[in-house]
Order: C-alpha cells, then sequence, then structure tokens
C-alpha cells in the first residue's frame, strides 16, 4: 500500500496568524523540526506584501536558513540517500504566492538553489475571493494562466488551493458542483495531459464546519481516480470532527493531507473576540488517524510530536485571530 502524503503548514499558516513576529531562528527551528519528523512537505512561507501579514516579511531570510540546513543535511548525509537505503530524506518545502511579485520572490529563490514548490489560491466562493484577494474567483485563475507556464518551466511542482470548499463565512454552505467547477477551470489552464496530471489541487474546509457525510459528497463530485492521485483535503478543526472528516477521505481515496504541528492556524472567520477557533487539525492527531486506519506515513511519531510541542510555544493561544488574514 502507497504510504499516505502528508504536509504541514504551520510554518506559514500557522505562524502567519501569530499577534507578534516569531524570530527567523524560531521559524527555522520549526521547518528544521518538521523537516527531520519524515513529513513529506513543510509550507515554509508566502511572498505576501508585509503591509497585509508582517509576521511573513522576512520570507527570504527564512529560505536563506533553509537552504543552509539542506545543504548541511547532504553534506553529512553524502547526498540524500532514499528512505528505501536507510536514508534520511528532506522534504519538499513549498511556499504562497498570491500574486505576480510573490512568484517573482520565489522564482528567484527556486533559481538561486533552493528547489521550491509554489502554491497558488483561490476559492469556491466568489465573496470569500474577492475580499481574500480582492478579484473574482475568474481573475484569480486568469492571474495563474499567467504564472503556471512558467512554474512548469523552472521546473517547480504547483499546488493549487480551493478556499470554502465547503462552505464560505459569508454565503454559507457550498454546492460540491460548484468546487468541481472552479478545479476544471484551474486544470484547463495546463497546456497538456502530463502538466494537467502534475497539478495538486488542494480543498480547503476553511472555517471548519464540515461533516464527514459532507466530504463524502464534495469528494465523490470527482472521479476516484483524481481524488487518489491529485487531491490533497486540508481540515480544520473548529468543531472537532476534523479527524473523522480524515477517515471520511481516507474512504473516498484521499491519500494526502495537510496539517499544522501543534494545531496551529485558525480561520480568523471562524473566531471571536472572546474565542480563538481551534486551527488546521493538528499534524500529531492527522498522522495518528491515519496510522490508526491501517495506512501507513514515513512520518515518525515520536520527532513529530516534539515539533508539535516547539509549535505550541511559539504560538499564543489566548488571542483572538484578526480578521482579514489570508487563511485556506
Amino acid at each position: 500500500m502507497s504510504p499516505v502524503r502528508i504536509t504541514d503548514v504551520a510554518p506559514r499558516d500557522g505562524l502567519q496568524n501569530e499577534p507578534g513576529i516569531i524570530s527567523v531562528e524560531d521559524k527555522l527551528a520549526l521547518v528544521e523540526s518538521l523537516a527531520l519528523s519524515g513529513v513529506d512537505e513543510v509550507e515554509v512561507t508566502s511572498f505576501v506584501s508585509p503591509k497585509w501579514v508582517p509576521q511573513l516579511a522576512d520570507a527570504e531570510a527564512v529560505l536563506a536558513g533553509v537552504r543552509e540546513f539542506c545543504d548541511g543535511v547532504r553534506q553529512v548525509a553524502g547526498g540524500m540517500p532514499t528512505r528505501a537505503q536507510g536514508g534520511r530524506v528532506l522534504p519538499v518545502f513549498s511556499v504562497l504566492a498570491p500574486n505576480g511579485k510573490g512568484f517573482e520572490r520565489a522564482l528567484a529563490v527556486h533559481e538561486g538553489g533552493l528547489p521550491l514548490k509554489l502554491a497558488l489560491f483561490t476559492a469556491a466562493s466568489e465573496t470569500f475571493n474577492r475580499k481574500n484577494t480582492n478579484s473574482s474567483i475568474a481573475e484569480s485563475v486568469e492571474r495563474f494562466g499567467a504564472l503556471l507556464p512558467r512554474a512548469v518551466a523552472a521546473g517547480m511542482p504547483v499546488r493549487m488551493y480551493v478556499s470554502c470548499a465547503v462552505a464560505c463565512p459569508f454565503e454559507g454552505a457550498i454546492e460540491p458542483g460548484q468546487v468541481r467547477r472552479v478545479v476544471e477551470m484551474l486544470l484547463a489552464l495546463a497546456a497538456s495531459d502530463a502538466e494537467r496530471r502534475a497539478l495538486e489541487v488542494d480543498l480547503g474546509d476553511t472555517i471548519g464546519v464540515a461533516t464527514p457525510q459532507q466530504i463524502v459528497a464534495l469528494l465523490g463530485s470527482f472521479e476516484r481516480g483524481f481524488v487518489e492521485s491529485q487531491v490533497t483535503l486540508h481540515l480544520h478543526d473548529t468543531f472537532g470532527r476534523a479527524t473523522e472528516c480524515v477517515r471520511a477521505g481516507l474512504g473516498c481515496g484521499v491519500r494526502s493531507f495537510d496539517g499544522a504541528a501543534g494545531g496551529l492556524g485558525g480561520c480568523p472567520y471562524a473566531s471571536t473576540p472572546e474565542r480563538r477557533a481551534p486551527g488546521n487539525i493538528a499534524t500529531e492527531a492527522l498522522v495518528r488517524t491515519v496510522h490508526a486506519a491501517g495506512f501507513r506515513t514515513e512520518v515518525d511519531e515520536e520527532a513529530l510530536a516534539q515539533a508539535g510541542a516547539l509549535a505550541r510555544r511559539l504560538s499564543t493561544p489566548s488571542r483572538a485571530a484578526r480578521p482579514g488574514e489570508v487563511d485556506r
């Protein structure tokens, strides 16, 4: 049985929500701890304007540190042996680029020697997309059309987030058919069948309201082969149902999930001034659920627990999320 793929988004989706500025050194400690836990991918940062997300103004500095870490691992290992050879393998490192300027910054780091995966985002809700990106769904997809060929030419794998895949804080429930239409718009950007098959589609339950039945309905609107090979599920644990939704996703063929060490994050639209909403599903809980369901991952649960403890130390759980924070 092929392993279930695990992406940890805490360094970006989690730490961007903190009210204070986390130091570059602390961010690197978290990224390195996650890398050594065996997760398949770490979403490190976002090339967003510091005006809107000052917590991520240090993107280049953090990625420079990640490159030094990778170079050190390779030097000690004498290359990077595969897991089949008993060696330690570095995860994929990904970054979010909200626009063309962000893409140029990501491309410069990628071409400078640190291979990166590019994450782009839109939503299945027109209202959410306009509030989050100041553009319609069609406009955001058109923006991707200008970036995708350059990313492919540069050898950057591409992840495409679709927020509000279950519900929107402004429009309410989102029909699975609407999500499928947005996904088809994204896939149509590919220049060839090979490029189309290589695109990862990340479906986000942005406000964490999904039930297992809703996850089954959402995934059932796609062919199972597509779900198995190209879909990632991004769950928030606002109402404590995320692990149930993981099990539902596994049953529908999902073999790739996002989590955040320590459960960092928290959708700003699901929080109140008195109570911060629970964040992304904790990667620790995600991995335990996957293992308990009879599937395997490449994650060392003990090492992941250490990363989760570090993530929680960096977090400020008592504060309320601020409206306007970009969230998947």
